[in-house]
């Protein structure tokens, strides 16, 4: 990369670097970004593997999107923190609240 490309991208990046770092993992993973997962999720049903904590691969069917959650089950509180890393989302087959940390993700699927 010459300086003159160095100068381009640091010009273009978020003043943190976060943004496009995760843009770059993410395409690398080939999956959607945090932010673009919880928007499809929000939208529709996924099917999303990632690796648990204890190094299991986990794959659930899950979403966040209100008209599939049953209506006593929705969240109480929407003023509830969000813990960046932590997506929280309703497991379709379980019909329970789950989460996983977004690093850990390896695929998405819709379905």
């Amino acid at each position: 990369m010459t300086s003159q490309e160095k100068q381009a991208t640091v010009k273009n990046s978020p003043t943190d670097g976060t943004e496009s770092l995760e843009t770059k993992i993410a395409e690398m993973k080939n999956i959607p970004t945090e932010k673009d997962l919880t928007n499809l999720l929000s939208e529709g049903i996924l099917v999303v593997t990632f690796n648990k904590l204890d190094g299991d691969e986990r794959v659930m069917t899950c979403t966040k999107n209100v008209k599939v959650i049953p209506e006593g089950s929705l969240p109480k509180n929407s003023k509830t923190p969000k813990v960046q890393g932590l997506v929280t989302v309703w497991d379709v087959n379980a019909k329970g609240w789950r989460s996983f940390k977004y690093d850990r993700v390896t695929k998405v699927e819709m379905q």
